[in-house]
Formats: structure tokens, C-alpha cells, sequence
């Protein structure tokens, strides 16, 4: 699922997630729980302020967000 993504550069340069637009509803990023580089992508799992964990994929080239993992909060 595409998703839109308000993110900043860090200090080094790569870009992370801020705030996830999920169809109108917005969720502000409370904590990233990790980060990985792939082949081709760069991997965030964070923390939403609704207490839910998501897994976001970034395609730096196409400059493309997509939410790959949602799991709710005391699931």
C-alpha cells in the first residue's frame, strides 16, 4: 500500500519518517524502532503515536513510501 510520508533529511544525510498520511488520517512518528538497508530500499519500523507499530519501504529512487507491515497497538 502506497502511503504518504512527511520525512526529514538526518544528520547523515538519509531521510526518516516524521508523519504517515493514511488516507486522510495522520499518524505523527513517536519512535523508529529500527532501520535497515536493502537492496533497493531502506526499511523503517516505527512507532505511531496510536501506540501501533509500522513497517514503512522507501524506493529512494522513485522516491516512493510504501506501508508493508501494520500491527496494532495490544494486538
Amino acid at each position: 500500500m502506497d502511503v504518504k510520508v512527511d520525512s526529514h533529511a538526518g544528520y547523515r544525510g538519509e531521510e526518516a519518517p516524521r508523519r504517515l498520511d493514511l488516507g486522510g488520517r495522520h499518524v505523527e512518528v513517536v519512535e523508529i524502532i529500527d532501520r535497515w538497508l536493502g537492496p533497493d530500499h531502506r526499511y523503517f519500523k516505527l512507532r505511531g503515536d496510536d501506540g501501533a507499530v509500522y513497517l514503512l519501504r522507501h524506493d529512494e529512487a522513485a522516491d516512493r513510501w510504501e506501508l508493508r507491515m501494520f500491527e496494532r497497538a495490544g494486538a
